[in-house]
């Protein structure tokens, strides 16, 4: 197994090529948010979002009004990818 690096994460997400159905308006996300669910990067996603405080979008099942509370609930966090993706990592560069 290898690491899965920024560049590479996107190439396996379920909603590769759908980019304008991810910006939906605000009524609409929910339903976009479901495409997310069972991708096998959806953390990856996540914590770039994250990580990034990308404020359009869906990311990683989670729509940007969901980002910006969890963002002001824990503002302790300074790495979402590390926090989310911790033990995968881990994995990933023993492999």
């Amino acid at each position: 197994m290898t690491a899965i690096t920024h560049a590479d994460w996107t190439i396996q997400a379920k909603c590769r090529g759908m980019e304008d159905a991810l910006f939906p308006e605000a009524s609409e996300q929910k339903r976009v948010r479901q495409l997310c669910m069972g991708c096998p990067v959806r953390m990856n996603c996540l914590s770039e979002a994250l990580d990034n405080r990308i404020e359009w979008g869906v990311w990683g099942g989670m729509t940007e009004r969901e980002r910006r509370q969890l963002l002001r609930q824990r503002p302790d966090v300074s790495s979402w990818a590390d926090l989310l993706m911790g033990g995968q990592r881990s994995v990933e560069r023993a492999a």
